[in-house]
């Protein structure tokens, strides 16, 4: 983990994961999920990818930057996590599961 000038950790471990998800939400308005793996279609290679979706499970525009800055700060949270599989990290709850995001509710 990184550490600001100051020496104070950048992201500390108890929270690390919400301050990610609220970042995200502020940078991705409307953003519900964020799939992420290194399964980017336009490359050769592994690469990290990322799709966003809103709480409806439509995509939600975003720029390639953005997307691929939100695909590389989740892997860096969870290096741990086995990336040959797509991963699925939900803002709401911060939490990362493995697979494609649970289908919308049937009871909205």
């Amino acid at each position: 983990m990184l550490a600001m000038p100051s020496g104070t950790l950048a992201c500390p471990d108890a929270d690390r994961q919400h301050r990610l998800a609220a970042q995200l939400s502020d940078m991705i308005p409307g953003a519900a999920t964020i799939r992420v793996g290194l399964d980017d279609p336009k490359q050769v290679w592994p690469h990290p990818h990322a799709i966003v979706k809103d709480e409806a499970g439509k995509a939600v525009a975003s720029s390639r930057t953005t997307v691929r800055v939100a695909a590389r700060w989740i892997l860096r949270v969870w290096p741990e996590a086995d990336w040959k599989q797509p991963h699925t990290f939900h803002l709401a709850d911060a939490t990362l599961t493995c697979g494609d995001p649970i289908p919308a509710r049937l009871d909205r």
